[in-house]
């Protein structure tokens, strides 16, 4: 049986020679032969230093790095970062100014090695027109191509990919991000994706690993992530749920929480919830009603386009709310909207938008 391209087994890491503070904790992955598995989190959890130390650019406190069964890096040794065959790509391109496209794309290749490779995928990523431009001739998202085909010019098994996309505007990053999968599908390399952004995560990655301090949360694919979150932090961070607490009603058959009573799921029986458990809820699912003596306090709101999104202070904690447009408009006066940041509301959640995971 073929071994994984990436494992990564028990691995701590600290910036701190003392230990004191721990920068990831006792995490445990594993890449398979052509996935793309993001790793995704608040700024600070250990998204890239877990990339660095995949690359040899930082050695771990305790456990191991293996590529394709070979082991890289344990606190003994570390295998140079250079010998490993890994492919990174850069948030900030670092392309080398006094080279042109072309002279990038071949600059990992070995002396003698064939450049047909390098002209294959300066077609496949559309700069074969562009070889002889420098990086400042080129656009943000032709800049971005280029480091993707210098990476790739060796044919790694593996790619590391930091931000990649957050210098593009939105339309180059969509287009570029959808591109992303096929590229290296097409080059049989399978890569990992660190992004703060969960709809990137969610759009392009097999599987996604979420952070948060430096500990992994949970690793499943999109699908998992959004119907079986595993922690209320999942649920908040990458499917922007409200984590509310709830109480066990058994006898009322029925889950209380600060907003009100909320059903049970179906799949949940009565005595499977602890006596206090806390739940996501979807926020297009509480209702948003105008009350002048409402407890509740509107504080911000963003225009989406289809709908409002709107942020309230609920007692010690703040949520977010969905409501279309439809609803949120005087009839008959479309220019005049009826709430607005310091009306006071009232909340009510909707029972059959909840979402059917206690965690």
């Amino acid at each position: 049986m073929e071994s994984p391209p990436v494992e990564i087994d028990g691995l701590w890491h600290s910036y701190d020679a003392s230990g004191a503070e721990w920068t990831l904790q006792d995490i445990n992955l594993s890449l398979q032969g052509g996935e793309l598995v993001g790793l995704l989190g608040p700024s600070g959890c250990g998204k890239t230093t877990l990339l660095r130390l995949i690359a040899g650019f930082e050695r771990p406190i305790r456990g191991s790095i293996r590529l394709h069964g070979r082991e890289v890096a344990s606190p003994q040794r570390s295998l140079a970062a250079e010998r490993r065959g890994v492919g990174m790509v850069f948030q900030d391109y670092a392309l080398f100014p006094h080279l042109n496209a072309w002279a990038n794309t071949c600059f990992g290749l070995r002396r003698g090695q064939d450049t047909g490779r390098a002209t294959w995928l300066l077609e496949l990523l559309g700069l074969e027109r562009l070889k002889e431009r420098y990086p400042h001739e080129l656009s943000g998202g032709q800049r971005q191509r280029l480091a993707l085909a210098r990476a790739l010019a060796p044919a790694p098994s593996v790619v590391l990919l930091d931000e990649p996309f957050s210098n593009l505007d939105v339309e180059v990053r969509l287009r570029l991000r959808s591109e992303l999968p096929s590229v290296l599908s097409a080059c049989n390399a399978s890569g990992v994706l660190v992004t703060h952004d969960p709809e990137e995560a969610l759009a392009i990655c097999s599987r996604v690993a979420v952070l948060r301090d430096g500990r992994l949360h949970q690793c499943a694919s999109p699908k998992e992530l959004v119907e079986s979150p595993a922690t209320p932090f999942v649920g908040s961070f990458v499917l922007q749920r409200n984590v509310l607490p709830v109480w066990n009603d058994a006898a009322g058959g029925c889950l209380r929480c600060p907003l009100g009573d909320l059903e049970r799921p179906g799949d949940l029986q009565a005595d499977a919830l602890p006596e206090e458990a806390t739940v996501l809820v979807a926020p297009e699912a509480i209702a948003l009603l105008e009350d002048a003596n409402g407890e509740d306090q509107v504080v911000g709101r963003e225009f989406l386009g289809h709908s409002w999104m709107y942020r309230v202070k609920s007692g010690d904690r703040q949520l977010r709310l969905l409501r279309p447009l439809s609803e949120d408009y005087e009839r008959g006066q479309s220019c005049r909207l009826r709430l607005q940041p310091g009306s006071s509301v009232l909340l009510h959640p909707q029972r059959r938008a909840l979402l059917t995971k206690a965690c």
